[in-house]
């Protein structure tokens, strides 16, 4: 979809090639929409207008605007029908993220989605894994997994799946090695889910729900007590408590902040209000992520450009949020010193202008 131009200010390093850790990047959402074009066409599967365009889906930030997007995510959801698409949409999230930058990606899949195409939800994640592991070794990007389950079914269900991502917990590549909730935050109750977090802390897994997007500061306070965090999807509206925005730094939660997508649900007006500078200062790590760029448009490298051009980090400042991308993964401790090695670097190169031309 809508996607900025690469261009830099004078006098800075590109965000491209800045090595950072992708942190909250989901199953379909990553899918370029050329390949939904052609599984669509493939399958037989009529898309609705807005996927069909190249324009940023924009949405309310109430129960209205939700249902739109989740129309459009199981649209496309729909046109995933085969192990060679899930494949497909693995390969091509790590080789868009390795362009990027993005040296360690944990992709969140919800393998229930898929099921009923590849003979049960375990062929499912063996499928994505399969990918990741493959991924990996062609891509330059080490894809990692997080099971997600979801706030609209019954909490049994997220059960069965942090039992099943517990089967395949690791720490590198092609494993999984996070459990996550998501979609609407005002469904469900979150202390419901507990249980299945249990479950997966138990198997060394993290605890990665979403808050604190759609709901704000009281959301996340629930979250915090029921489900012990490792970071937040999302998190943003919690600089809208300063206690406890104070609260998630000493508690080392990371926040998972993807702009482009708090924009189009409606979140916030612009870019200029995601509340980054707010949390970066009061010491949050922040892990920028694009959320589902099918439907946002902007992918990672854009998040980072957004906080040059909206928010004024210079290339330091940027560096340090790809620091705090980095520790925030479940990425091996070998990876994450190689990668931050690799970000100081970035620091050390030359800067040229971007009207210098040659080699």
């Amino acid at each position: 979809m809508v996607e900025h131009a690469p261009d830099r200010a004078p006098g800075t390093r590109p965000v491209e090639t800045l090595p950072k850790a992708h942190l909250h990047l989901h199953f379909t959402g990553s899918m370029r929409p050329s390949t939904l074009l052609d599984l669509a066409e493939r399958h037989g599967v009529r898309l609705p207008t807005a996927l069909r365009s190249s324009q940023m889906v924009s949405l309310s930030p109430d129960a209205r605007g939700w249902f739109r997007f989740q129309r459009l995510y199981d649209a496309a959801r729909s046109c995933v029908r085969t192990a060679e698409d899930m494949q497909r949409i693995v390969l091509e999230a790590a080789a868009d993220d390795a362009a990027e930058g993005s040296r360690w990606l944990e992709l969140q899949v919800d393998p229930t989605s898929y099921a009923v195409h590849v003979g049960g939800i375990t062929p499912a994640l063996e499928i994505v894994l399969d990918a990741a592991r493959t991924a990996s070794a062609v891509t330059g990007t080490q894809v990692a997994v997080v099971v997600a389950a979801s706030r609209i079914r019954h909490p049994l269900d997220a059960r069965a799946l942090a039992r099943l991502a517990a089967r395949y917990a690791g720490e590198g590549p092609g494993t999984v090695v996070g459990f996550g909730l998501s979609n609407d935050e005002r469904r469900g109750s979150t202390a419901d889910f507990a249980p299945a977090f249990a479950l997966a802390r138990r198997a060394g897994l993290a605890s990665l729900p979403h808050s604190g997007e759609l709901l704000g500061p009281e959301h996340v306070r629930e979250t915090l007590r029921t489900l012990a965090p490792d970071r937040l999807g999302h998190g943003v509206r919690s600089g809208e408590d300063p206690e406890l925005l104070a609260a998630l730094v000493e508690a080392e939660v990371a926040l998972e902040v993807c702009p482009a997508s708090n924009v189009a649900l409606g979140v916030y007006p612009d870019l200029a209000d995601v509340p980054l500078e707010r949390l970066v200062a009061a010491g949050a790590r922040v892990a920028l992520g694009a959320d589902d760029p099918l439907l946002f448009g902007p992918r990672l490298a854009a998040q980072y450009r957004s906080a040059r051009e909206d928010h004024g980090f210079d290339d330091e400042r940027l560096a340090g949020l790809a620091r705090s991308s980095i520790a925030a993964s479940r990425a091996p401790e070998e990876v994450k010193r190689q990668l931050l090695a690799e970000v100081d670097d970035w620091l050390r190169a030359p800067v040229r202008s971007s009207t210098t031309t040659g080699p």
